[in-house]
């Protein structure tokens, strides 16, 4: 009677428990599931197997696998609150997206238990409290490290103050009449803009606050805040020059890369994660809003990579994926980004890139990643890719209509017979 007391207690407890639990093999065949983890897991898992944890969440957090098998020890915490964040780009741009907490635990060679909870509000929170800490920083910290200059309207140096000089090594007197971006070589990774796109804003707006890489004269490295001010004549509305502060943030190098790569980067592939990409292409749409300047996706998938996984195991299957992200990331244009979307699925944003632009890249990516070659137990082993391209203008300025309309064009890849890419053409047929 005691025993059967237990039992219900137990039920009672999974049942009213406001986190989602998981119980699963090494391999994530589910025996236990209580309510609030069907809730969360059932949505994620859409066509793929809802009674394995990994297949459903294949999609949303596909380094899962991956992370429970470099895990070594028989027992222990494997990880604890790994965020998934549920959503590309949110479907309700009024609502946050959906982000989940998942803790693993490992309690003997061959059993898991999983926790999932939903911390879309706290990671809403955690945003805001960057941004003011950011704020307060650029406030506060490093009065006396600000440089100011002068610039005309096409870039050059008409004044810099003595800052200057400490700060970039240039002497002020030799860099008067000199281009600014060409002298500090400013790398434009990710979203950021190149000088003459943070002028053309400056004037509509007044000014605009962008950081990133810069270099010194002797060719070293600093992280530089830049704030751009546009100045007038009298009465005129048009900028007839600019001001501009550089200011020189610290920065630990090694502990910054670090939290940026756990951030930003796929566990697996190093290709940038789910989250990452969607961040760049809504900064990217801001951005085409304001400059109307081309913005081009590809999204292309492995053909038959399943098979791969069921004739060469998932070890054979990381190292393809891990070497399809390789080569196509060495084809990027400077501010392109590549990142593994799910499973066997990539996708690579091109700021600057129209469909056609896009379309010769996607031709070369198909093509490199076709002349891969793995060497497994059975043999070499090769893959190819099915690709879809589409362009921001053709979306009507839409993320989710470009990214529809990418997937779109991937299916007809798929259904015309898998190893091409398809395009605007093909699609309007």
């Amino acid at each position: 009677m005691s025993d059967i007391s237990s039992e219900e207690q137990l039920l009672e407890f999974l049942y009213a428990c406001p986190v989602g639990l998981i119980e699963c093999d090494i391999a994530g065949e589910i025996a236990l599931m209580n309510p609030h983890a069907m809730q969360h897991l059932l949505p994620l898992a859409g066509a793929r197997d809802p009674g394995n944890l990994f297949a459903a969440l294949e999609q949303h957090a596909p380094e899962m696998r991956s992370i429970v098998a470099s895990y070594a020890p028989s027992t222990g915490r494997i990880c604890d609150g790994h965020r998934i964040f549920v959503d590309l780009g949110s479907r309700r741009r009024t609502a946050p997206p959906k982000v989940l907490a998942c803790t693993l635990m490992k309690l003997g060679p061959d059993r898991l238990m999983a926790t999932l909870s939903d911390i879309s509000q706290q990671v809403v929170q955690e945003e805001r409290l960057r941004q003011a800490d950011t704020w307060f920083a650029t406030l506060l910290d490093g009065v006396n490290d600000y440089a100011a200059l002068t610039i005309t309207q096409n870039g050059r140096i008409e004044s810099a103050d003595p800052c200057f000089t400490r700060q970039t090594g240039h002497d002020c007197a030799d860099v008067l009449g000199r281009d600014l971006t060409e002298l500090l070589h400013t790398e434009a990774t990710g979203g950021d803009l190149r000088l003459e796109e943070q002028l053309v804003i400056a004037g509509r707006d007044g000014w605009h606050l962008q950081e990133g890489w810069q270099q010194r004269a002797d060719g070293e490295r600093y992280w530089c805040q830049r704030l751009v001010v546009a100045r007038s004549e009298g009465d005129e509305r048009r900028a007839s020059g600019f001001s501009v502060i550089l200011r020189d943030v610290p920065r630990r190098e090694e502990a910054a890369e670090d939290v940026r790569r756990l951030l930003t980067c796929d566990h697996l592939t190093g290709a940038a994660n789910r989250r990452h990409f969607g961040q760049v292409m809504e900064r990217e749409q801001a951005h085409w809003r304001e400059l109307r300047q081309s913005l081009s996706l590809i999204v292309l998938d492995l053909d038959h990579f399943k098979s791969v996984n069921d004739t060469h195991g998932h070890p054979v299957g990381d190292i393809l994926l891990c070497r399809v992200a390789e080569v196509c990331t060495a084809l990027l244009p400077p501010r392109g980004i590549f990142a593994r979307l799910g499973g066997e699925e990539f996708g690579a944003l091109l700021p600057r890139y129209d469909n056609d632009q896009a379309m010769t890249l996607a031709e070369e990516m198909r093509t490199a990643i076709a002349a891969l070659e793995v060497e497994t137990p059975r043999g070499q082993l090769k893959v190819t890719a099915s690709l879809g391209c589409a362009s921001l203008d053709e979306a009507d300025g839409s993320i989710d209509a470009l990214i529809a309309l990418a997937d779109k064009r991937l299916y007809v890849a798929k259904q015309a017979g898998r190893n091409q890419v398809c395009h605007h053409q093909a699609s309007a047929a």
